[in-house]
C-alpha cells in the first residue's frame, strides 16, 4: 500500500445506498479495506456485498439503526478501523458524532464539529457570512429565545421587511418548517405552523424572516479546505430543477454565470469556508436573481449527492480528495490548475410516482437496466432484485452524463434516460425526460418554480406495451426462463390477432413455420 494512505488501512461507511457504493469502489481504487454497516432492511444489498466486511447495525427504522452513533463507533472499533466516512444524509452533518468519533481515537472524514455547528444553524451561518462580507438575503433573525416572544419581535421585523416573505426554520432542510406569506395577515399563522413543524422535525422551534426572491436560481459552489490553510472552489452546480424544495437534476457549468459573475460567486464561497475554519469538502449554496445578484442560502458541511457532475467536468475524484485531506495531506491543487471542461448533467432516479404527488413506490426492484456509452455515468445503490424500503430515501440511483456542450449533454441525457429500464416499481424516469425536453429547459430558462410553471400539470403517456407484460418479462428473466406464464384471457378481448392467441414456439428473432 502507498505511504500516502497509511494513516487508514480500514474505514468504515456510516452509510447506505449509492453513497456508501460509491465510498466503497474509491477505498478499493486506494488499497483502504472497507466496513458496512447495515440494517435489517439492507441485510445482502449492493454496498454489503461490496465491501471487505459487513456489521449488522439494528433493525430498520433509521433510529434504530444508521443512527445510531454509538452503535456505529463501536463498530468501527471492534473491526480495526482507522477512520468513519458518514456519506451524506443520517449522521453526515451531525457535529456530536463527529466529536465522539475524535475522541474514539478515529477519523471522522469531514469537517470540524464547530464548523458543522454554526453552519448548521440558519441564523449563525447568516451572521458569520455578513461578517465576512459574503451576501446574504435581506431578513430577520430574532434575538429572544422563546417561541412567543419570537413571534412578537418576527411580526415586528415582516412589518419593516414587507411581503412576500419567507419563515424559515434555523436547524431545517427539505423544505420543512418553511412558508411564504404572501400578505401580512397570513404571517401570525404561518409562524405558528413553522415553529410547530420545525420542533418535530428538529427539536427547534426557532425561525427567521428572509424576503422572497422571485423566481430565483438554485447555484451552489463546491469548495475544498485542507489543514494546511489551503481553500480552492471547483466551480458551480446548477440545481434550479426541484419538486418541494428536493433538487432532482443538477448541471454544470451554470448556464446563466458569465465569467466575472462565476469568479465573484467563487471567491464568496472561499470566503464563506474560510470564516469557519472549514476542512475537508463542503458546498456553499446561493440563490440568483434575475439580475446577477447572489445571496448565500446555506452551507452543506458534507459531500453533495449530485458531487459527480463537478467530478466529470474538472477531472477531480472527490471522495478520494475527502480522504486525502482527513489523512493530512494538502490539496495538490491551486485554485489556478483547476478548470471546467465539458458540459455535466445529473437526474436523480427515484422509485416514486410524479403523477400521485411524487409519492415512493415501494417494491422489489424486478429489472434494472442501465444506460452505458461514452459519458455515461449511473452511480447506482439498487439493482434487479433489491426491494425499494418504506424506511429509506426511495433514490435508486444517479444517471449523470457528459457532452462537449450544453446542447449535447441535455440531448445525451434524453438518450439515456429513454434506455434506462426499472421494473417493478414506479420510477419519475417519463417526467424526468419531460423535464429535458422541455423548451425553456433546452433553452436553459431555469428556476426554482420551474416545475410548478411548466409541469404542474404533467401525466405520463401511456406505455406502448401494458405493464404486465414488461413485469411478466421480467419476472420470467429472473427465474431463469422457467416460469410458465399463461396469457390473461381478458387481454385478448376476442382479438385474432392478438399474440396471445397464438401458442405456438414461435420466439422473437425466429422464423414462425
Amino acid at each position: 500500500m502507498s505511504s500516502t494512505f497509511s494513516l487508514f488501512r480500514k474505514i468504515l461507511i456510516a452509510n447506505r445506498g449509492e453513497i456508501a457504493v460509491r465510498i466503497i469502489r474509491a477505498c478499493q481504487e486506494m488499497g483502504i479495506r472497507t466496513v458496512a454497516v447495515y440494517s435489517e432492511a439492507d441485510a445482502g444489498s449492493l454496498h454489503t456485498t461490496l465491501a471487505n466486511e459487513a456489521v449488522f447495525i439494528g433493525p430498520a427504522p433509521p433510529p434504530e439503526s444508521y443512527l445510531r452513533g454509538q452503535a456505529i463507533i463501536e463498530a468501527a472499533l471492534e473491526r480495526g478501523c482507522d477512520a468513519v466516512h458518514p456519506g451524506y444524509g443520517f449522521l453526515a452533518e451531525n457535529a456530536d458524532f463527529a466529536e465522539a468519533v475524535r475522541a474514539a481515537g478515529l477519523t471522522f472524514i469531514g469537517p470540524g464539529a464547530e464548523a458543522m455547528r454554526i453552519m448548521g444553524s440558519k441564523i449563525a451561518s447568516r451572521r458569520m457570512m455578513e461578517q465576512a462580507g459574503v451576501p446574504v438575503i435581506p431578513g430577520y433573525h430574532p434575538h429572544e429565545k422563546e417561541p412567543d416572544a419570537q413571534v412578537t419581535e418576527l411580526l415586528a421585523a415582516a412589518r419593516a421587511i414587507g411581503c412576500p416573505i419567507l419563515v424559515k426554520a434555523s436547524a431545517g432542510g427539505g423544505g420543512k418548517g418553511m412558508r411564504i406569506v404572501e400578505r401580512a395577515e397570513d404571517l401570525p399563522a404561518a409562524i405558528e405552523s413553522a415553529q410547530r413543524e420545525a420542533l418535530n422535525a428538529f427539536g427547534d422551534p426557532t425561525i427567521y424572516l428572509e424576503k422572497l426572491i422571485s423566481r430565483p436560481r438554485h447555484v451552489e459552489f463546491q469548495v475544498l479546505a485542507d489543514h494546511h490553510g489551503q481553500v480552492i472552489h471547483l466551480f458551480e452546480r446548477e440545481c434550479s430543477i426541484q419538486r418541494r424544495h428536493q433538487k432532482i437534476i443538477e448541471e454544470t457549468p451554470s448556464p446563466a454565470l458569465t465569467p466575472e459573475l462565476r469568479a465573484r460567486m467563487g471567491e464568496a464561497a472561499v470566503a464563506a469556508a474560510r470564516a469557519v475554519n472549514y476542512a475537508n469538502a463542503g458546498t456553499v449554496e446561493f440563490l440568483l436573481d434575475d439580475e446577477g445578484r447572489f445571496y448565500f442560502l446555506e452551507m452543506n458541511t458534507r459531500l453533495q449527492v449530485e458531487h459527480p457532475i463537478t467530478e466529470l467536468v474538472t477531472g477531480v475524484d472527490l471522495l478520494k480528495a475527502q480522504i486525502r485531506i482527513a489523512a493530512g495531506r494538502p490539496i495538490p491543487w491551486s485554485q489556478e490548475n483547476v478548470e471546467q471542461r465539458g458540459h455535466a448533467i445529473e437526474c436523480r432516479i427515484y422509485a416514486e410516482d410524479p403523477a400521485n404527488q411524487f409519492l415512493p413506490s415501494t417494491g422489489r426492484v424486478l429489472r434494472a437496466v442501465e444506460p452505458v456509452g461514452p459519458g455515461v455515468r449511473v452511480d447506482a445503490g439498487v439493482i434487479t432484485g433489491d426491494e425499494i424500503s418504506i424506511y429509506y430515501d426511495p433514490m435508486i440511483a444517479k444517471l449523470i452524463v457528459l457532452g462537449e456542450d450544453r446542447a449535447d449533454a441535455v440531448r445525451k441525457m434524453d438518450w439515456a434516460l429513454s434506455q434506462y429500464v426499472i421494473l417493478g416499481v414506479t420510477t419519475n424516469i417519463p417526467f424526468l425526460r419531460a423535464v429535458v425536453q422541455h423548451p425553456a429547459f433546452v433553452a436553459g430558462d431555469l428556476s426554482t418554480d420551474f416545475i410548478e410553471r411548466h409541469l404542474a400539470n404533467w401525466t405520463p403517456e401511456p406505455s406502448p406495451i401494458p405493464d404486465e407484460a414488461l413485469i411478466a418479462g421480467a419476472m420470467l428473466d429472473l427465474s431463469g426462463g422457467s416460469m410458465t406464464i399463461p396469457p390473461p384471457s381478458s387481454s385478448t378481448n376476442g382479438d385474432p390477432y392478438s399474440a396471445w392467441n397464438v401458442l405456438d414456439s414461435f420466439r422473437i428473432g425466429d422464423v414462425r413455420s
